[in-house]
């Protein structure tokens, strides 16, 4: 059985409000799952942010979602990308040391839906995670770095009709790198209709 937890994370801008799951031993890893923008209603309680929780629960990952500052009852304000790379930081090294027992040396899942996902490149570039799990990410917008030498595995899911992160704009950024990437045919930027399609693509590569 899973047991879900909220909570309070320490921030650099302020506490962090966090929902945390713990799943059925033995643990797999830890996976930090993180939100679309804060100033256009981007909280953990996204739907494709819960899609990916749920989607790592099943794996027997420790996941964790929260609210970057000032969304929510995190505290603090928009820290434009930055600050964001900061919360993610802060909340995987405070998972550590809170599961330090029960999650011993397993791998480090990063996660991240839109403006998440471009977050989670950069945040990548400080934590090396074992896996990155990217949804639409904003790489372009982000002016994400490469992330070839920093994580072993990446997972890049994008739909075709996405009008708001361009399917181009991810095919640009990955290319260069070498990077697959899983297009969905006729998916928009919330996948609406196929969210069921994403959790299976993700259960499966992850």
């Amino acid at each position: 059985m899973t047991q879900e937890q909220k909570l309070f994370i320490p921030g650099p801008a302020g506490r962090l409000e966090a929902i945390v799951t713990l799943p059925e031993a033995p643990w797999r890893g830890l996976a930090v799952v993180a939100h679309p923008h804060p100033l256009h209603h981007g909280s953990m309680h996204n739907k494709i942010v819960y899609i990916l929780g749920k989607a790592f629960q099943a794996q027997r990952y420790l996941t964790v979602k929260f609210n970057f500052r000032g969304v929510g009852k995190s505290e603090g304000q928009y820290g434009a990308g930055q600050g964001e790379v900061e919360d993610v930081i802060a909340v995987t090294q405070a998972m550590h040391d809170r599961y330090a027992a029960e999650l011993g040396d397993t791998p480090l899942l990063l996660a991240g839906f839109s403006f998440g996902g471009g977050i989670q490149v950069h945040a990548a570039q400080h934590l090396n995670p074992q896996t990155l799990v990217l949804v639409a990410p904003s790489v372009e917008r982000l002016h994400a770095p490469p992330v070839a030498g920093h994580a072993k595995q990446v997972v890049i899911i994008q739909g075709d009709h996405d009008q708001i992160v361009p399917l181009q704009t991810v095919l640009n950024w990955a290319a260069p790198q070498k990077l697959p990437v899983t297009v969905v045919p006729g998916a928009e930027h919330f996948f609406h209709g196929k969210l069921g399609l994403l959790k299976d693509i993700v259960q499966r590569a992850c």
